[in-house]
């Protein structure tokens, strides 16, 4: 009996204590009326209990939580478990829209600083090919990437597009002077946020065919016929490029390893054969972007592939070469903190 006392005197300062904490919180404006009033509410409900239990026998009763043997108490932890779990979701749900607010402001501002009247003044303003390089600090690999480009593919003008995550040297003004033209994120907000950034960008200048390949050199101009021929003969809608049927330079017997367990994954949940699911150099055609959610900021790699499988475009793989970065230091995690969250990606993907 005195355990018991004692756990609701335990009970009932801990909800006082929440409570200040709130009213001062409410005052710094750290939290809304609404948490406000849902915390005075749960407050109110364990005082309550912790002073007399027995205002709470009828809804005791109700669930057949009867007297004795610790029903009750069982009946106090489930009802807990419950005001717990949905406060959860709703703090869930608030994360989630500020979120989503934060990425669509700096979306919107990131397009409308685009070097949109540069591209007014330069573009012939027919079709073309959008080719997209996110970049953080590849000031030293991305004008020898820009000038490797051709003038036109396929009878296609050729327009790069660099997207500067937030690099902290001069990778922006390297770009424009090779030729690219440049959207420049303020913050860093990873290589699939870029690339969400450049596919608006192209959808605006008319894009014919969007291709997405890695400003650090390790991708070779010379093979982009390979992935953009199929799209404009209307074989394909989606061209992925695969190190596996080509050649590449191996990092390390994890990463080797890791090519191949992650390309068989995303076989294995979509039903359809990929060779190389983490190799960012592909191409796509323009109006199919319109159909896909791409959601995924970091670990990006896999998701317009899981989306175009899902959405059942032609998608067809081509032998491609993946050559040793030419400078700088790679952007990508440690590799097993890398694995983790490429398969969380791949997961999230594949289960909206």
């Amino acid at each position: 009996m005195t355990g018991m006392i004692g756990l609701r005197v335990i009970g009932g300062v801990a909800a006082l204590a929440l409570f200040v904490l709130a009213i001062r919180r409410y005052q710094r404006r750290s939290i809304s009326r609404l948490n406000l009033i849902v915390t005075s509410l749960v407050t109110i409900g364990v005082i309550v209990l912790a002073i007399d239990p027995s205002i709470y026998n009828p809804l005791f009763d109700a669930f057949n939580f009867r007297s004795g043997g610790g029903r009750r108490l069982l009946g106090v932890l489930i009802f807990a478990t419950i005001v717990l779990f949905l406060l959860m979701v709703q703090n869930m749900a608030a994360v989630e829209n500020a979120n989503s607010s934060i990425r669509m402001l700096v979306e919107a501002l990131t397009v409308q600083a685009f070097d949109w009247e540069r591209v007014a003044a330069t573009l012939p303003g027919t079709e073309s090919i959008v080719v997209i390089l996110p970049a953080h600090n590849e000031a030293e690999n991305v004008g020898a990437v820009i000038h490797s480009l051709p003038d036109t593919l396929e009878g296609f003008p050729l327009v790069p597009i660099v997207v500067d995550d937030a690099s902290e040297d001069a990778t922006a003004e390297v770009a424009r002077k090779a030729g690219a033209y440049v959207a420049h994120l303020m913050i860093r907000r990873g290589g699939g946020f870029a690339l969400r950034i450049g596919y608006e960008v192209a959808r605006r200048i008319d894009a014919r065919v969007v291709v997405t390949m890695d400003a650090d050199g390790q991708h070779v101009a010379d093979e982009m016929p390979l992935l953009v021929k199929p799209i404009l003969e209307g074989e394909a809608d989606l061209v992925n490029g695969s190190r596996v049927l080509g050649e590449f330079e191996r990092e390390s017997v994890v990463r080797h390893v890791g090519v191949h367990f992650f390309s068989w994954l995303v076989t294995l949940i979509t039903g359809s054969r990929i060779t190389d699911v983490s190799n960012g150099y592909r191409a796509i055609r323009a109006d199919v972007l319109r159909r896909f959610r791409l959601d995924q900021d970091q670990f990006w790699a896999s998701e317009l592939l899981i989306e175009g499988l899902r959405d059942r475009v032609r998608v067809r793989e081509v032998p491609i070469t993946i050559r040793a970065r030419a400078g700088g230091e790679s952007k990508k995690p440690k590799t097993f903190k890398y694995a983790w969250n490429f398969t969380k990606a791949i997961f999230k993907t594949w289960l909206r």
